[in-house]
């Protein structure tokens, strides 16, 4: 876990599927509120969807944004459903997962955020319903997955005074 870092240049290289599943398995594994497991994980090789994506997710930034997936060959959009109380921990902890799956495979990987914006949007939503997702789901964010181009960025130095004992 302290090696695992946010990846934001990705080789063009495909991904196995295997290596996909694993990543998606280790989201779908992650714990939940009441094992209510909410969400629904969605992993996008399709080169036109992510283009889409990347475009939508690259109108919310309040600055010029060239590429918010950093050229990324899966990303894996990650949304739960709104009636459940814990639902923004539970993709959450399902996206935190799937990152250090990737990880542990010796994929890189970026959490993403404005997913609940694109979700949001009528032609995603329908998106989601052409491919099978029914029901009232919320953006949680995405895994921006592939394999690093160039060295992992070392860690910064941990911040003082942020842990606390009580005994």
């Amino acid at each position: 876990m302290k090696t695992r870092r946010s990846v934001r240049k990705f080789k063009p290289d495909a991904v196995p599927a295997e290596l996909i599943d694993q990543v998606i398995e280790a989201g779908a594994y992650a714990p939940s509120g009441h094992d209510r497991q909410p969400w629904a994980l969605i992993a996008v090789t399709n080169k036109e969807v992510i283009a889409r994506l990347t475009a939508d997710n690259a109108s919310f930034f309040d600055m010029p944004v060239k590429d918010p997936f950093y050229g990324a060959p899966v990303v894996i959009i990650v949304l739960t459903k709104k009636s459940t109380p814990t639902y923004i921990y539970d993709g959450s902890v399902a996206i935190q997962n799937m990152m250090l799956a990737a990880h542990s495979l010796g994929l890189a990987s970026c959490w993403i955020h404005r997913a609940k914006q694109e979700f949001e949007m009528p032609e995603w939503k329908e998106w989601l319903t052409s491919i099978g997702v029914e029901g009232d789901y919320e953006g949680i964010g995405h895994v921006a997955l592939g394999y690093a181009d160039g060295p992992l960025p070392p860690a910064r130095p941990r911040k003082d005074g942020r842990v606390f004992y009580v005994k």
